[in-house]
């Protein structure tokens, strides 16, 4: 077995690329649209050697590698990608594509008369179906939201099945919305998968719901899913370290895991590594977990609010302790305003959620790393799709190739810890890429109220 590192350059960009020689073979992905990484991971979790991922964010493509440091990063649109390009920079070259996953942008479906695949807004997805044909995938997974099932978006879905079919591929028709939480995810979260494979191979089955989501009946299963409780009570408070007003990261000696969940996330037994590789963690650090500074007047109302419900003026939701967490959204970038993600609020303490808490609701485990800052961090979160969602997907892919992995033995070195403490300017010349366009630093005009107005606000709201 060999390991190394060489370097490819295309058109001013190096990619980093992780030689790797395995003695076994382990079937390859591609993950378009990657992010920071959720889908990634739980594909590597499954038995997949994840080579290639395109991701147009610099910093969410600083993330990526961070944490797969033997996967080569793409930092460009899929617009500006083909399938050569992602065998010649990564190791992938001659070799067979066994599965091409993402989730692709869509927001067009106001056209009259015409196919909406041909708005210009759902180009990506076009793309998506380009670059699995050109990679001559053997199956493909395209993530997306629920809300392509409903009403009018159905015409979306019905076309893509069959584009992908004159392409020569069979998906399985009747699509399902799966919810993490029926995936041991302690998050209310529903995603769209479709699953294809070329035409000849078997079709992969939608995997079967592991976990009853904490509070619900199922006559078919018994296995409670994890809850907030289990996801959080280990963490130490980040409210208890100076540090953490600085930066994300502190030493934080005997600390242990409180729950099978916890456990998990937290490494402890060679089989919370799945089949996927072991990565050096040092579980006396805790990270990702940078202060926010609130008012005395915003935790008096997160103080107020009960368990299970939103806070009326922030709109947060706050934690139900035996409950599972509401959906964990992404905010927006810097091109549509870079508003913050809504963060719920902790069960226990006044305030919100960490990004390291945020993880353990996501299913993330505690060696991976995200951005340093809030911003940055929550919305690489919020953008993933939970990693055991991602593995039980994958996983059932394993299962159509009838393919038995074993759990791999080798460690791998994460990243340059420099990579989590990029912003947009750096992670863009880090690249050699242009930096996005941002509306971050423009001003509406608008005034926003001061703290002492909206506390106004809430007594009156309390008082009628």
């Amino acid at each position: 077995m060999y390991s190394g590192r060489i370097s490819l350059s295309y058109h001013g960009c190096i990619y980093w690329l992780g030689v790797n020689i395995m003695a076994e073979h382990r079937p390859i992905g591609v993950d378009l649209f990657a992010g920071a990484g959720g889908m990634s991971l739980g594909f590597e979790q499954a038995g997949f050697d994840v080579l290639a991922a395109v991701e147009i964010d610099p910093v969410h493509s600083a993330i990526h590698q961070y944490n797969f440091p033997e996967c080569v990063v793409l930092p460009r649109s899929i617009q500006d990608i083909s399938g050569d390009l992602i065998r010649e920079a990564s190791l992938i070259g001659d070799q067979k594509v066994d599965v091409v996953f993402g989730g692709a942008p869509c927001q067009g479906f106001s056209l009259i008369g015409q196919r909406v695949l041909d708005d210009p807004r759902n180009s990506l997805v076009k793309d998506f179906v380009r670059i699995v044909c050109e990679l001559d995938a053997a199956y493909f997974v395209f993530e997306n939201v629920k809300g392509l099932t409903v009403g009018k978006h159905k015409k979306f879905l019905f076309e893509l099945i069959e584009t992908f079919e004159a392409k020569g591929y069979d998906v399985r028709q009747e699509w399902r919305v799966l919810n993490a939480a029926n995936y041991g995810v302690p998050q209310d979260r529903q995603r769209l998968f479709l699953l294809g494979a070329k035409k000849g191979l078997e079709v992969p089955l939608y995997p079967e719901a592991a976990t009853v989501q904490p509070g619900k009946h199922s006559d078919l299963l018994n296995n409670a899913g994890p809850t907030c409780l289990d996801a959080l009570d280990d963490l130490p408070d980040a409210e208890l370290f100076d540090a953490l007003c600085k930066t994300d990261e502190t030493k934080v000696p005997n600390w242990t895991a409180h729950s099978p969940y916890a456990r998990e996330m937290r490494c402890e037994t060679p089989k919370a590594w799945h089949k996927g590789y072991q990565r050096k963690l040092n579980p006396e650090v805790l990270t990702s977990s940078y202060r926010t500074e609130h008012s005395s007047i915003s935790r008096t109302r997160f103080a107020e609010t009960e368990p299970g419900t939103v806070e009326p003026i922030s709109r947060f939701f706050k934690l139900l302790p035996d409950g599972v967490s509401n959906t964990l959204r992404a905010g927006t970038d810097g091109a549509r305003g870079a508003f913050t993600s809504p963060r719920p609020i902790h069960y226990k303490h006044n305030r919100c959620v960490t990004v390291r808490e945020m993880a353990r609701l996501h299913g993330f485990p505690d060696w991976f790393r995200f951005n340093h800052t809030k911003w940055h961090g929550a919305r690489q979160i919020g953008n993933a799709v939970p990693p055991p969602l991602a593995r039980a997907v994958a996983s059932a892919v394993i299962e159509a190739m009838d393919l038995s992995v074993a759990r791999p033995k080798r460690m791998i070195e994460l990243g340059d810890e420099a990579l989590l403490r990029m912003d947009m300017t750096q992670a863009a010349k880090y690249w050699n890429v242009p930096p996005p366009l941002s509306k971050r630093t423009l001003k509406s005009g608008a005034k926003k109220r001061t703290q002492a107005q909206t506390e106004e606000a809430r007594l009156k709201l309390l008082a009628s």
